[in-house]
């Protein structure tokens, strides 16, 4: 508790300074990034280093449902860095988008027409040029976007104020034109197998710092999170020739499936497809928090859902996954704009 109620200041004030216009909040004293700067060079040489081309997702999901009534498709969209993108796999169904647009689908039992504009390597800074792809033809809004962005913004030392301004700037246009936005925050680095310690440490430390940091700057800009920190955490340490890709860095396809899982109900949620019965549990470490503290246990708990109450309280909830049904194959075609 002592370290939620740390990480949960720290992560007010970045926020704060987000908000606010200022930059320069640091996380770890000089010693410490002297060491971490050292490690990352060395780090880098080991990991990140695949250039494969991410599978191209896009395209209309579900399309047999459109032929049950004449409800227009849902739109998905997809932003952020090379988790987003779908980079390690070989097979567009393998992507975190395919695999949601699939359950989207299968839930709405509607279309889902399907776009990414993620980046590989992307820091929070490209968000601007993102959304504005993703806007650009407002007669194809997306109904719901997703974001997964801030592994790249740790380890190139983006100052985390100016993280979270960016993201959640990017959450406020959305949000403008109409779209519900789920943001996946900042996975746990500590996790990335060929990174030794320190390091190993103060990229964990780091990772949640930003994603407690990034929940609240998403939760007071209209979205909701999801946290994928912890739930990649303790299971691809586990497994990690299962969930990690052969780069040793990016999920495999079976690690892609499970992040997807936990961002599922949400993602549904948001567009009033997901159980009201589905009420929180306070056994369940459920209910209704101030932002900062519920943004602090969700980056320490993967699979977390924080969503905006009545401020300055957020509720937070761990919804029930469901299994993803195997993706068809897309129709591009059938995409408009």
């Amino acid at each position: 508790m002592p370290m939620t109620m740390s990480r949960a200041r720290v992560a007010r004030r970045i926020a704060t300074a987000a908000a606010f216009g200022g930059g320069g909040v640091g996380l770890l004293g000089v010693a410490t990034v002297g060491v971490l700067l050292t490690e990352v060079r060395l780090a880098r040489r080991t990991v990140g280093g695949s250039s494969d081309i991410p599978p191209c997702a896009d395209g209309r999901y579900g399309a047999a449902f459109g032929h049950r009534h004449d409800r227009p498709p849902l739109r998905l969209g997809f932003l952020g860095d090379s988790t987003a993108a779908g980079q390690g796999v070989h097979r567009p169904s393998q992507t975190p988008g395919a695999l949601l647009a699939s359950g989207l689908a299968a839930l709405s039992e509607l279309p889902v027409d399907f776009r990414n504009v993620a980046l590989p390597g992307a820091q929070s800074d490209d968000l601007a040029r993102q959304v504005e792809l993703m806007l650009a033809d407002s007669a194809a809004t997306p109904d719901v976007c997703v974001i997964m962005i801030g592994a790249n913004d740790v380890t190139h030392r983006m100052a985390p104020a100016q993280s979270v301004r960016h993201l959640a700037e990017a959450v406020r246009r959305l949000r403008a034109a109409d779209c519900e936005v789920i943001v996946g925050t900042c996975p746990d680095l500590g996790t990335i197998e060929p990174v030794y310690q320190p390091l190993r440490w103060v990229a964990r430390r780091l990772s949640r710092q930003l994603a407690a940091a990034q929940t609240i700057g998403v939760i007071e800009s209209g979205g909701r999170t999801v946290s994928l920190g912890d739930l990649l955490g303790p299971e691809f340490e586990a497994r990690p020739r299962e969930l990690f890709g052969p780069d040793n860095y990016h999920p495999s396809a079976e690690g892609y499936a499970t992040a997807a899982m936990a961002v599922l109900p949400t993602l549904c949620a948001s567009l009033g497809l997901w159980p009201e019965e589905e009420r929180p549990e306070p056994a369940r470490g459920e209910g209704l928090l101030p932002v900062e503290q519920a943004a602090a246990e969700a980056a320490s708990e993967g699979g977390t859902e924080v969503t905006a109450s009545r401020a300055p309280w957020a509720l937070l909830k761990h919804r029930r996954r469901r299994q993803l049904p195997e993706p068809e194959p897309t129709d591009p075609s059938s995409v408009t704009g």
